[in-house]
């Protein structure tokens, strides 16, 4: 039963963890109807900062906020690509990623003096410092700090951004998303709004990335590795499984969707599969998320073409 409760709350910890990166993944995906790849690039950078700067002595709890604007800042950068010089939404999201290899390695390297890893497991971190401090380590025999910060985190960042999406610049997030042209129409810029949806997205990537990154007391640049597939199938699962539910916020069922994948990932390695299959692992998860989404996956990448080619076609209109 101990052996039980502790997977339980190792997949709670994770699961909570990687919420954030799927928290960043429905504004892009499911807000803004951005498929961002961006993200691969700036969960890692995320992390590696967070990795650079502790262990140049910043607060930990700082560095959450270093890598969130971070994040916001290459987000910005994906979001001109696409806005301003007219990149499509595939193209602009490989070329960050691909710029943010090099961006992370240099970081990196720069800050540990030529090594490829930042570790400070000897280092404060938000679990072990600072506020940690004022959680026991162990409540009823069991170890439930991570889990119980890694929740309040999940619960501070749900909170502000439910109430952001309700704003009135929420409100026209989401109606750029659905309809770019129906945002011009009230007189505002969509291609600024779209910018500002991407910075927000990936600011959380990266915020997960320092979380996760802080909870293994390491960093490199590897750890971007499958995050839009994780991401993602977090998403899918979350909203597929609970879009019935009608007092459900979208934030709380992407966040349950991370934590049921996270589920699904413990039982399929309990069986005993070797480690070198845990990618194929992966995009198995994700391929049944996206058969169970069924109609609501297809729906999605329908209307995603549907407004990618509407905006084609009003912009040509505009030139012509």
């Amino acid at each position: 039963m101990t052996v039980f409760l502790n997977i339980l709350i190792g997949i709670g910890e994770e699961g909570l963890m990687y919420a954030l990166l799927a928290l960043g993944m429905y504004i892009s995906y499911s807000v803004l109807d951005f498929p961002d790849l961006s993200v691969d690039g700036t969960f890692p950078l995320g992390a590696v900062l967070t990795g650079v700067l502790i262990v140049n002595g910043v607060d930990p709890w700082l560095c959450l906020v270093f890598s969130f604007a971070a994040g916001m800042l290459a987000g910005m950068l994906t979001g001109i690509m696409n806005v301003k010089l007219g990149i499509i939404p595939l193209l602009c999201g490989i070329i960050m990623y691909t710029a943010m290899l090099s961006v992370n390695l240099v970081l990196i390297k720069t800050g540990t003096d030529g090594m490829a890893i930042a570790s400070f497991f000897t280092k404060d971190t938000i679990f072990n410092s600072s506020l940690a401090g004022l959680i026991p380590k162990t409540l009823g025999g069991f170890a439930l700090r991570t889990l119980i910060i890694s929740l309040l985190i999940v619960i501070v960042c749900k909170i502000l951004l439910d109430l952001f999406l309700k704003t009135k610049s929420g409100l026209l997030l989401r109606a750029t998303g659905d309809n770019e042209r129906y945002t011009t129409m009230l007189g505002k810029n969509p291609g600024s709004v779209k910018i500002f949806g991407l910075m927000l997205g990936n600011g959380f990537a990266a915020l997960a990335g320092s979380v996760i990154a802080q909870n293994k007391g390491s960093a490199d640049q590897q750890m971007g590795t499958g995050m839009v597939v994780l991401g993602l199938a977090s998403v899918i699962i979350g909203i597929s499984l609970f879009k019935r539910v009608r007092f459900m916020k979208g934030t709380t069922m992407v966040i349950l969707g991370s934590i049921i994948y996270k589920a699904s990932y413990q039982i399929v390695l309990t069986l005993g599969i070797p480690t070198e299959w845990n990618n194929f692992v992966k995009a198995a998860i994700f391929l049944i998320a996206l058969i169970l989404g069924g109609k609501h996956v297809g729906e999605f990448f329908k209307k995603l073409f549907r407004k990618n080619k509407t905006n084609r076609e009003g912009k040509n209109a505009l030139t012509e």
